[in-house]
């Protein structure tokens, strides 16, 4: 089986015209535990992206205010300035992740390519309002990040395309992510929760993780929050952050299986919401 490794997406992208089947790997933290259990085989090829130094770049754009990364960047570089001060909730979901060496290891390519409903930085993404770029031979594509995740481990990307870049607006308010396991540390979340507080626009934006096929928005919830705001002081009503809370839990699709069941992360949800939301300051 052949193992190729392109130093440029164009010489990335070639190779997956050729052979559309092939296995993408990048950090190989989720793809090499499937392998090793005998859940997963490269059907055809396998091409590796760890080489490919625009995968590992990342920029700031101060006029459009928006930070984009490239899928190659790890969870590690997520965690160093200027990228922490600048999407807080993602180099916390990116704090969580694993053990320093699956951080050193693992991207956030990787973490969209897989799309399990569990993905750390998945939530953060999607309460931020990412967008993802998609490169092929034929050219380029984005689109939002609740659109490329279509089910548990099912995204929209086609044969022969692979993920370049994630785009992310640089909000002015708090932000944080927030998640609860069968354990303290190197967990799989069982319940996560991403807030992003725009104060700017006087928006709220939730996203859940683990408790639906994908990654799931509130919309009712974040209404609701943002209405009750007093956007001068950020002081919200205790009464307020209840009834966010709860809006949060009723929009989750919980399952029950071997590390919880749906009543609990249905719960835990609906708890983590107000947590974070209290953090932000939206309390009396």
């Amino acid at each position: 089986m052949p193992v190729m490794h392109p130093t440029t997406i164009a010489e990335a992208t070639a190779m997956l015209a050729d052979h559309p089947t092939a296995m993408l790997l990048a950090g190989g933290t989720d793809a090499m535990v499937e392998i090793n259990d005998g859940h997963r085989r490269p059907a055809d090829s396998v091409v590796v992206v760890n080489r490919i130094a625009d995968l590992r770049s990342w920029r700031h754009d101060p006029v459009a205010n928006t930070l984009t990364v490239g899928a190659g960047v790890t969870y590690t570089e997520l965690l160093r300035e200027p990228i922490v001060s600048l999407v807080p909730a993602l180099a916390e979901a990116a704090r969580t992740v694993g053990s320093p060496q699956i951080r050193n290891a693992g991207t956030l390519g990787g973490n969209l390519g897989t799309s399990s409903p569990a993905g750390d930085g998945l939530p953060a993404l999607a309460a931020l309002d990412a967008t993802i770029t998609l490169a092929s031979a034929t050219g380029e594509r984005s689109m939002a990040v609740t659109d490329f995740i279509v089910g548990v481990k099912r995204t929209a990307i086609d044969p022969g395309e692979m993920i370049t870049e994630i785009t992310m607006p640089v909000v002015t308010g708090w932000q944080g992510y927030a998640k609860v396991g069968v354990r303290n540390a190197m967990v799989i979340a069982v319940a996560s929760v991403a807030l992003v507080v725009d104060r700017d626009h006087e928006r709220v934006a939730v996203a859940l993780g683990s408790v639906g096929p994908t990654v799931l928005r509130c919309p009712e919830a974040e209404a609701l929050l943002a209405s009750s705001i007093d956007w001068a002081t950020m002081a919200a009503p205790p009464d307020a952050l209840d009834r966010f809370a709860a809006a949060v839990s009723a929009a989750s699709q919980p399952i029950t299986d071997h590390r919880s069941t749906a009543e609990y992360r249905r719960h835990a949800v609906g708890v983590l919401a107000k947590r974070l939301a209290r953090r932000a300051g939206a309390s009396s």
